[in-house]
């Protein structure tokens, strides 16, 4: 008897990774719920144009006056604080910190807050800028 070692096919399925991502998904759902007393993180979208970097997190039910915004050694921390619904002494607090670019000015961070959505803006040194040179023919 001769015993032979399978190995299965290299083959990519549009599947790939799905339930890598599913258990990811459900491994954070269940996290906030199983580490109630530590702060929850949220998700932020990131993206930028020529001239800034943004930041945006959605936070419903939150209140203008819960929420720091604070740009400390190069790394952007967000907080917020919401009541639960349920019993007005009651908070959930949630956090979230993002490192920055170096090329991010943080002397003039700005941050907006309007319905239920918080937009930092990340404005960028003026050396990081892209510039246009205009060639001489001669």
């Amino acid at each position: 008897m001769r015993i032979i070692n399978y190995t299965y096919p290299n083959v990519r399925s549009p599947y790939t990774g799905f339930e890598s991502e599913i258990d990811r998904l459900f491994r954070a759902a269940y996290s906030d719920a199983a580490c109630a007393a530590g702060p929850r993180q949220f998700p932020v979208d990131l993206y930028e144009d020529k001239d800034n970097a943004y930041v945006r997190a959605e936070l419903p039910g939150v209140a203008r006056d819960a929420i720091g915004v604070d740009v400390v050694n190069g790394v952007l921390t967000i907080q917020a604080t919401r009541k639960v619904a349920a019993s007005e002494s009651e908070s959930v607090s949630f956090s979230r910190t993002v490192k920055l670019a170096d090329d991010v000015d943080a002397e003039k961070v700005s941050a907006a807050y309007e319905n239920g959505v918080l937009t930092v803006t990340l404005p960028k040194r003026e050396e990081a800028k892209p510039r246009k040179v205009t060639v001489a023919v001669k």
